[in-house]
């Protein structure tokens, strides 16, 4: 029998010790300013956000691209655009559940193209190039984001199957405003730099 409890003991350190390792790892990878939500998906960072106010200003975003906070009192239409979007009004979009998933202005055409896919089917997700991002690809929702290498990772369904209309109000309509702006100018100010990680 000791040697029983032994050996169950033993398991039990032994599988505890791999949980602390892998939350380790998943600090280390951790955008700035994130805690991290590995358990739900693989890479998925959580923010405080601590306002969601409406202002016409320009917003200084804590992340880049922006995954909440003060925004337009007009959300961006959601769907694929090929010019980037104004940060404030796509942030209004998040409030109402949107899934903004922003790109490389380089990104290959055939990345582009899978993105493009994932907005035609869900009045939930919106899609736009963003010049400066810390990834090739990154999916925020309201105070959620994923960094991606590549469209067809499987963890950016699983974003779009988690977050999609479900914001902070959710139910709201993801349309307003289809405005775009040159890709010299992604925001109506500056967006907020994040170092990598």
């Amino acid at each position: 029998m000791k040697s029983f409890r032994l050996v169950a003991s033993s398991i039990v350190v032994g599988l505890l010790l791999g949980l602390v390792a892998m939350r380790g790892e998943a600090r280390q990878a951790t955008p700035p300013g994130g805690t991290p939500a590995a358990e739900v998906v693989p890479g998925l960072v959580t923010y405080d956000v601590p306002s969601a106010a409406h202002t016409t200003d320009a917003v200084d975003y804590p992340q880049n691209p922006p995954a909440g906070g003060p925004h337009n009192p007009v959300p961006q239409t959601c769907g694929f655009y090929e010019q980037p979007v104004r940060n404030e009004n796509a942030v209004h979009s998040l409030e109402h559940g949107a899934v903004w998933i922003t790109y490389r202005p380089d990104l290959p055409a055939d990345q582009v193209a899978l993105l493009k896919q994932l907005a035609e089917p869900n009045d939930y997700v919106l899609v736009s190039p963003y010049p400066g991002l810390p990834a090739p690809i990154v999916a925020s929702a309201w105070g959620k984001q994923l960094w991606l290498e590549s469209a067809d990772d499987p963890r950016l369904q699983q974003f779009i199957a988690l977050f999609a209309a479900n914001g902070p109000e959710p139910g709201a309509s993801c349309s307003g405003t289809t405005e775009t702006v040159p890709f010299a100018s992604p925001t109506a100010g500056t967006p907020a730099a994040s170092p990598a990680p």
